[in-house]
């Protein structure tokens, strides 16, 4: 069994948030009058036509090669991150109790963050790339936005849980 140190996996979970920090940068200038919600219109889109509307809006305003590098930036996030979860989870499910629980929990965020995210990411960069919406693209993006969502968030609070449960257990020792 592969054995995980707990300064890397935190390593890679910290990059996680610092390369989210900065793709949240890349993100920003999309948020347009004609495209309020930005990337996240994008992702949501349920079809062909809400994809159209909003490339040919960021395209009207000059922004398609920063909607591609901000997709890009995405793609960059979610492997550290996610890999960042899979690996606390790794160091933390091996630890008995809570902690257990948290490792597991944060091993399965991980895991699922990262497939649906990268599937929701891909489904757009395509749409952009091709520069038409595609209702079966649109459809797979909106479905794993919600789920890419919750274990983004899931993995965030198990990993923090687990840092701080580890930091009070030592304490307690």
């Amino acid at each position: 069994m592969m054995s995980i140190s707990k300064r890397s996996a935190i390593m890679w979970w910290v990059g996680g948030l610092i390369a989210f920090a900065i793709t949240i940068g890349f993100h920003n200038p999309l948020i347009t009058d004609g495209v309020p919600g930005g990337i996240s219109e994008h992702q949501a889109a349920p079809d062909a036509a809400t994809v159209d509307a909003i490339q040919q809006s960021w395209d009207a305003d000059g922004l398609l090669n920063s909607a591609a590098l901000a997709m890009i930036t995405d793609l960059i996030f979610i492997g550290i991150y996610g890999i960042g979860c899979v690996l606390a989870g790794m160091y933390y499910r091996g630890k008995g109790g809570i902690l257990s629980l948290l490792g597991w929990a944060a091993l399965a965020s991980g895991a699922v963050f990262l497939v649906t995210d990268y599937g929701e990411t891909i489904a757009q960069i395509t749409q952009l790339m091709r520069f038409a919406g595609d209702d079966g693209l649109a459809s797979f993006a909106s479905t794993l936005r919600p789920i890419k969502m919750f274990t983004w968030t899931s993995g965030f609070f198990t990993v923090l849980a687990a840092l701080i449960v580890d930091r009070l257990s030592s304490r307690a020792a």
